[in-house]
């Protein structure tokens, strides 16, 4: 067990809380983040790792919603570009701009002009934030994008959006993180087994899930940001709600890197939704598809990854066909669509992503439906909100919780960096220079970081290949981040997992020894321990 974690479930036990979150997705995470920072005692807890469900499965975009156009929900896409807007200003290293190409056939529902217009609505609804759209003639597609298949196209265009850098695990992790840094005292795998409500506190039942032990978390206000889960967690609080979740299940598939450029290629799968081509440093996500399930537990089957193979294969000229054989890593998971009663006549494919909050004022119990990482800014501060109202006091109501260190610290990093020569240590393997990663995945931690490389080179040694990630990262890892099993590194710290066949991670000699540093005496159990999970 990890000191940090040790020390956590200490507090847990033994304060009382202004504020109990229960689950640590994206929705707890800046739930955690916006309350911690303004003075309010948060604690957070998880049954699985942070980011460990639905916030480690999406596309890594972070967009304005263009797809809602079509079913006329502009209030709902001028929210979005504003908070794509807001994201992009304040995580400027982490939230960029990208260009996304899309190609229209023959025949398509809407003719290629009329879907120019629409991006162009788009881009004035976004504040004229991005680069404006262009429209491209089949002639042009080829010149800028010779692999797509142009068979039946009759023109395309390019507009902008937003991705997430790092993995989507990652940006949710640092709210996490933040939120501790100001007081949040967070735990992973810690499950609640039921609140009650007794003397104007809650007394919820808690479970160590690696050890056993059970205790009691007591709280003046429950949030309940489970996400797939949330519906579950209310039943079991007797709590009613307005809202429900349905469950679209989405998958994506990642290979070696198809194209030379970093554009997202947007396509119209066969079922005639969204299909995308996603830049993802040296590799490419492939995906998504949109199913509709009961249950928020979902697989990847058979029949998802040859849909996705089929859809690349017919919409780009590869110079060999993708097979089942070229997938490094697999994604998957499920969108929780928030709906209003019983929703027994919705239009599946019209449901979108924006968020909704109910509050049981009466037993200061909030639930968090729906939303997406886009719109996370906002849902922290609606959660601040909504707590102050219910009578929680803030010391210091106005703080600014979110964004990146100040320019000053910025600037700080970089100059010590440029001294050291920092990015001349760069791994030949790596996709962009050490200090550009370091400052946006670290922030004001990476000053310290470089400290300890100046003092010792060894602590820039790279031991898993292609990992991108050095032993002074890892050793970070292991004393901030809460790493309690091998996979909470491997897929959501980082995303070594997603982007190193699996059969090479085990392979690897640097792998026993970042178990070392990550867990110490339990290095051989929780490499054990990870290799029967993939089994």
């Amino acid at each position: 067990m990890t000191s940090l974690r040790k020390s956590n479930l200490k507090q847990l036990k033994s304060k009382t809380f202004d504020v109990l979150i229960i689950g640590g997705g994206i929705n707890g995470a800046v739930s955690a983040a916006s309350l911690a920072a303004k003075g309010a005692k948060v604690a957070l807890i998880d049954k699985g790792d942070f980011a460990g469900f639905t916030s480690s499965n999406s596309s890594n975009l972070a967009w304005g919603g263009i797809k809602y156009l079509e079913s006329h929900e502009y209030a709902l896409v001028n929210e979005l570009c504003k908070s794509r807007n807001h994201l992009m200003t304040h995580y400027p290293s982490t939230v960029k701009e990208i260009r996304f190409f899309t190609s229209i056939h023959k025949g398509f529902r809407f003719p290629p002009f009329f879907i120019y217009l629409g991006t162009l609505v788009y881009w004035v609804m976004g504040r004229f934030y991005t680069k404006p759209p262009v429209y491209l003639n089949r002639k042009k597609i080829k010149n800028l994008q010779p692999l797509v298949n142009t068979k039946n196209v009759e023109a395309g265009l390019e507009y902008s959006d937003a991705f997430l850098h790092d993995n989507d695990a990652r940006f949710v992790f640092n709210f996490i993180r933040s939120s501790m840094s100001y007081g949040c005292i967070a735990a992973n795998y810690v499950v609640a087994n039921g609140s009650i409500k007794n003397d104007a506190l809650w007394h919820t039942q808690a479970k160590d899930c690696l050890s056993g032990e059970e205790f009691t978390i007591r709280s003046k206000v429950i949030i309940n940001a489970a996400g797939p889960f949330v519906d579950t967690v209310n039943r079991v609080n007797k709590q009613v709600t307005d809202h429900k979740h349905v469950f679209s299940k989405g998958i994506h598939l990642i290979v070696d890197k198809l194209t030379n450029d970093d554009t997202v290629l947007t396509f119209f799968a066969n079922d005639g939704r969204l299909f995308f081509v996603i830049p993802m440093g040296a590799k490419t996500c492939i995906g998504t598809t949109d199913t509709q399930v009961e249950n928020p537990n979902v697989a990847v089957t058979e029949q998802d990854r040859q849909f996705v193979l089929d859809n690349v294969n017919e919409l780009m000229d590869l110079p060999n066909p993708l097979t089942q054989a070229d997938i490094i890593a697999e994604r998957c998971g499920v969108r929780p669509l928030a709906i209003k009663g019983q929703g027994e006549k919705l239009d599946w494919v019209q449901l979108s992503r924006k968020h909704a909050i109910d509050v049981n004022a009466t037993d200061n119990y909030l639930s968090i439906f729906g939303g997406k990482l886009t719109d996370c800014i906002n849902v922290g501060d609606e959660v601040a909100e909504i707590i102050a109202s219910l009578g929680v006091e803030f010391s210091d109501p106005d703080f600014k919780w979110y964004g990146e260190p100040d320019k000053a610290v910025r600037d700080e990093f970089f100059h010590r960096a440029k001294l050291m020569d920092f990015d001349s240590l760069t791994p030949a393997t790596s996709s962009e220079p050490l200090s550009i990663r370091f400052w946006r995945r670290y922030g004001r931690n990476a000053i310290n970081m470089l400290e300890k490389i100046r003092e010792n080179p060894a602590e820039a040694e790279l031991l898993i290949k292609h990992s991108e990630y050095l032993r002074v990262e890892i050793e970070h890892a292991a004393s901030r981040e809460m790493v309690t099993k091998l996979e909470d590194f491997l897929r959501r710290r980082s995303k070594i997992s997603l982007v190193v066949r699996q059969a090479d991670i085990l392979a690897d000699p640097g792998l026993q020894e970042a178990c070392e540093i990550l867990f110490g005496e339990e290095a051989d159990a929780k490499l054990q321990e990870y290799k029967a999970s993939l089994v």
